[in-house]
């Protein structure tokens, strides 16, 4: 079953990533941020809503997938040790 555009999963997809706005604000800021601080960051954060093959190709072009806007704490937790841990 061959899927258009226009019949696929819409997806949020934050420009520019919304990691990338996390790593920022933690530089910043000199030490971890709150949850307040990675929500409120989530939801001041400009967005696109994009058919999910446009985003995972995105995704692929970016060479890695940004964190998933809902669970932006758990997954910024998740997404800031792998980042520090590639630092060492």
């Amino acid at each position: 079953m061959e899927h258009s555009p226009e019949s696929e999963k819409l997806v949020l997809v934050f420009i520019p990533t919304l990691v990338s706005l996390l790593v920022a604000a933690e530089k910043a800021k000199g030490s971890a941020l709150s949850e307040e601080e990675v929500v409120s960051i989530r939801d001041k954060a400009t967005c696109m809503v994009l058919p999910f093959s446009v985003a995972l190709a995105g995704d692929d072009a970016r060479g890695y997938v940004d964190i998933v806007a809902e669970d932006c704490w758990l997954e910024w937790q998740r997404a800031r040790l792998e980042i520090l841990s590639s630092k060492d």
